[in-house]
């Protein structure tokens, strides 16, 4: 197996973006309480949540309007975004405090990174990937975040019966996808290939785009077997 700890694959490229002024308030009040500081050592989730919950990672929420949907939607699950974009910060934050959703926390970091520095292994009931950059250019394929190190890394972070939930608007991204997570040890496919899309997926903003410009949109779901 391909050491994990070795990954030089980011979960994001930076961009500029405004932030709005509610925004900024959202993360100048709530900030303090709902953003977890990156650290390299193991999160308690039940100090975090309060609360003895299954545990579920998202990797780059965007502007986080499915995170919220998910996380409202399943209160009896606890929820970790990774983003690293102010914006998109902000307006989750927002989304947490108009919802009252306890059940959520943002870590603003690569989200690499905060799987192999700050999440024990064996204990995450999920993972999104929802819509990544999909890197078209074949030069830039290399960047894609779903890549075997990464798939190795959250394998071993899922607690058995765990899931890895991915998701893309892009062909050839899917192709990838679906290829890399075959050839994982430690995941099994839940499909014959690609997965139905699961009831609890909410209708992302990429996918929205993605729709209306005639694409198809795959998804793959494998599990940590028992």
């Amino acid at each position: 197996m391909t050491d994990p700890i070795k990954l030089p694959i980011r979960s994001y490229v930076l961009r500029a973006g405004r932030l709005g002024s509610g925004q900024q308030r959202a993360l100048a009040e709530l900030a303090p309480r709902f953003v977890l500081p990156f650290a390299a050592k193991p999160l308690d989730f039940t100090a975090v949540f309060g609360r003895s919950a299954p545990v579920v990672l998202e990797v780059g929420f965007g502007m986080g309007d499915a995170t919220a949907q998910v996380a409202a939607a399943l209160p009896g699950t606890d929820f970790i975004g990774c983003e690293v974009h102010a914006p998109g910060i902000g307006a989750l934050l927002q989304r947490i405090d108009e919802g009252g959703l306890a059940n959520l926390r943002i870590v603003r970091h690569d989200a690499v990174e905060v799987l192999r520095e700050m999440v024990p292994p064996a204990s995450l009931a999920g993972v999104h990937v929802w819509f990544p950059d999909p890197w078209h250019k074949k030069r830039h394929n290399k960047r894609r975040l779903v890549q075997p190190a990464f798939a190795e890394l959250v394998a071993s972070r899922l607690a058995p019966g765990g899931y890895l939930h991915c998701a893309t608007d892009w062909q050839p991204y899917a192709e990838q996808m679906l290829d890399v997570l075959s050839a994982t040890s430690g995941l099994l496919n839940t499909a014959e290939g690609y997965a139905p899309k699961p009831a609890w997926r909410p209708l992302t903003k990429f996918e929205a785009r993605g729709l209306l410009l005639g694409h198809g949109v795959w998804d793959t779901l494998f599990t940590r077997p028992r």
